[in-house]
């Protein structure tokens, strides 16, 4: 009797691996989420705080909260790029960034914009200008998702939202500053 539940069970999964897999090719199917976490789970660069507010953000893609997902996919994309800037110590950034009012990372993160850090990338060699102005577009759509406006993403817009985030963490994660 266990073994066929054991079965069954091994059964429904496959079943529902390959439904997703099958779905997930019409642009307007729930089920692309599934190809997002595939990508997701690619990545082991994060640390404990910037994998939970991935994850929430996809429980929101999942849950049709687009708006929120971009909110939560950024906090945790901009937590791993303070920590990246912060991997010296923040020796590097206070030699190019002498006036900036910060003594700690928290410091960091409650004095100085996001767009700001974005620009610092640049000065310390983690991104070039493209990227810098491409992480500013997104930063852009994550305001625009934060804050009242008429900018409603759904669900192409937000897996989109999330896979560049995903690819910027494993692009970043092979640089030092």
């Amino acid at each position: 009797m266990i073994g066929i539940l054991q079965k069954l069970l091994k059964d429904a999964k496959t079943f529902s691996r390959e439904a997703h897999e099958i779905l997930g090719r019409h642009e307007s199917s729930p089920s692309r989420v599934v190809l997002l976490e595939d990508t997701y789970k690619r990545l082991g660069k994060l640390s404990l705080k910037q994998d939970e507010l991935m994850r929430q953000a996809l429980r929101c893609t999942e849950n049709e909260l687009y708006r929120a997902a971009h909110v939560l996919a950024w906090a945790g994309f901009m937590d791993f790029l303070e920590e990246r800037i912060s991997t010296d110590g923040l020796k590097k950034l206070r030699a190019v960034r002498t006036a900036w009012p910060y003594k700690t990372i928290e410091d960091l993160r409650e004095y100085v914009s996001e767009f700001q850090i974005i620009e610092a990338t640049r000065d310390l060699g983690l991104c070039r200008k493209n990227e810098v102005k491409a992480l500013q577009g997104l930063l852009n759509k994550r305001n625009e998702c934060a804050h009242p406006s008429d900018f409603y993403p759904g669900l192409n817009d937000t897996l989109g939202f999330i896979s560049e985030l995903l690819s910027r963490v494993e692009t970043l994660s092979k640089r030092t500053v």
